[in-house]
């Protein structure tokens, strides 16, 4: 049992530390991917919105632009 008991000891002593620093290299990266991943979703979420204000303001310019088509039509035959 000793030479178990030896061996056992040996890898808590050497890889238990090894494998609690890299659980905590990888939980640190973790958090960065997700803080980088939440800021990309945010940025996107901002663009569409601002995309689709955009689009808005374009359709009402094209409504207004055809109203004032027909309106100008209606004078030209008046």
């Amino acid at each position: 049992m000793s030479v178990i008991e030896d061996t056992r000891r040996l890898l808590q002593d050497f890889l238990a530390p090894e494998l609690r620093e890299l659980t905590a290299r990888v939980d640190a990266l973790e958090k960065r991917m997700d803080e980088r991943f939440d800021s990309s979703e945010r940025l996107a979420s901002e663009r569409h919105t601002q995309v689709m204000q955009a689009i808005a303001r374009l359709a009402d310019v094209y409504e207004l632009r055809e109203r004032i088509s027909r309106i100008e039509a209606r004078e030209r035959t008046q």
